[in-house]
């Protein structure tokens, strides 16, 4: 039931990125005999090759602007945001900060309170 269904969606996944990679094929190999006939065979490989890088920065462009990742975002504000930032733009110096830090918090427990404790702190606004 549930698994016939996802490996429905599966399979039907393999099929239309397979199509799609052969009509990306044949999409290349008509534009390059179609440049053979006007231009030399070498000068309509490298212009086949140009249309085609130039197509895949403008869908990455298009893809990463709609993911939202070109904006700039302020300095996160808290312990938590900064830490989630270090992870999503550093892996690897989150990933030896995460290490560095499993390995103190197991020679002091205590300290895995403390930080507990500064990570669902709110900030406390006094009133005048």
């Amino acid at each position: 039931m549930l698994g016939q269904s996802l490996v429905r969606k599966a399979v039907a996944t393999a099929v239309a990125a397979g199509a799609a990679f052969v009509a990306v094929i044949a999409l290349g190999a008509t534009l390059y005999y179609a440049l053979a006939m006007v231009v030399l065979p070498l000068a309509a490989a490298a212009i086949t090759a140009l249309v085609f890088a130039l197509v895949a920065i403008v869908v990455a462009v298009v893809f990463v602007a709609k993911a939202g990742l070109l904006e700039d975002d302020d300095e996160p504000e808290g312990l938590a945001a900064r830490a989630l930032a270090l992870f999503r733009d550093r892996p690897l110096m989150g990933a030896a900060a995460a290490l560095a830090g499993g390995f103190i918090f197991l020679r002091n427990p205590a300290l895995v309170t403390m930080v507990a404790a500064a990570f669902t702190e709110k900030a406390v606004h006094r009133r005048r």
